[in-house]
């Protein structure tokens, strides 16, 4: 029988992805000063960011089956570390992007190994509640990465974002070696790949369930793409746009809490799904309207529609991933 890994320890490993980026957030209109590029070749480090975390994710996944949960997790967060220490290095951007793709690839691990290890720890319903809980702790990590982002850059710019990632990755890399263990079961069943491929993009379940993560993923992090240009198009610092992250990770964490009320009260986690999507329709509908030129308003109330999207993100992502 597998140890089952230390829940506070998994809980940070699995908030680690989301708080890193959302610190990084904030330092994006100093990148773009201090590399002399524009807002939209700024932005492009988010993207590449999300293109090598997509891989890495496939990438750790079937490493996790080879050479266990455990080292594969310890490998990322030293990719991670590496990136973030390239990062504060180099004066070039491209080199900067170069950086952001290991960090990105290496930060994979703390999405696709803690689900695996969950998954091999928990079954059924103690799964569902599991993941429940890790969706709350979710709900905080915008919170804690926007106003940590936000003062970072305000005082040591961009250079001091990159110290923090680095320093931060090294310290969740010593607790993984210190307290995480193997959860890797004794036997697994050998898949080949090409085969597996062809029978996940045959299954309408799983496509349906990967549309689902990426539309809701797209409109929560589009947010930290778009969001500190738009505060600073409005004259409002740094500083202001990390505080709106009180306001979103309180949504997310209410709409994670709604769904464990909810998920107690008897309800499937597919019609939670379909509310979930219902209240985004709704947001993004609001969004669209406050930012048209028929309302004219061109500033921060588009954060009032943004809270509905981010309430329906945490009653929505836990349902989906469990």
């Amino acid at each position: 029988m597998n140890i089952k890994p230390p829940l506070g320890l998994v809980v940070l490993l699995m908030m680690f992805p989301q708080i890193m980026e959302t610190i990084y957030s904030p330092a994006l209109p100093n990148i773009a000063e201090n590399f002399a590029v524009s807002v939209a070749a700024a932005s492009q480090t988010l993207s590449v960011y999300f293109m090598a975390f997509a891989i890495g994710v496939f990438c750790w996944g079937r490493l996790a089956d080879i050479i266990g949960r455990r080292k594969a997790m310890l490998a990322g967060l030293v990719c991670y570390a590496i990136g973030s220490a390239l990062a504060l290095m180099v004066s070039d951007f491209s080199l900067l992007l170069m950086a952001r793709v290991l960090s990105a690839f290496g930060a994979a691990v703390g999405s696709v190994i803690t689900q695996t290890m969950m998954r091999d720890s928990y079954s059924g319903e103690e799964l569902a509640r599991v993941f429940s809980v890790m969706g709350m702790s979710l709900g905080i990590s915008p919170v804690i990465g926007l106003l940590l982002g936000s003062v970072l850059s305000a005082y040591w710019g961009y250079k001091g974002v990159f110290v923090a990632l680095m320093v931060s990755a090294i310290v969740l890399l010593f607790l993984s070696v210190k307290s995480l263990p193997e959860t890797k079961p004794a036997h697994t069943q050998k898949i080949a790949i090409g085969e597996l491929a062809i029978k996940m993009l045959s299954d309408s379940g799983i496509i349906k369930n990967t549309l689902l993560v990426a539309a809701f993923n797209l409109m929560w992090f589009s947010y930290f793409s778009l969001a500190p240009f738009m505060f600073e198009a409005q004259g409002l610092s740094t500083l202001a746009f990390g505080t709106s992250g009180l306001l979103l990770g309180f949504g997310t964490f209410l709409g994670s809490y709604v769904n464990k009320i909810m998920l107690g009260r008897g309800h499937t986690g597919a019609r939670l799904v379909r509310l979930a999507s219902a209240i985004a329709l709704v947001g993004g509908l609001g969004i669209w309207l406050i930012q048209s030129t028929f309302i004219g308003l061109n500033n921060v109330y588009f954060l009032a529609p943004m809270l509905l999207i981010v309430i329906a993100y945490g009653i929505a992502i836990p349902n989906i991933l469990s």
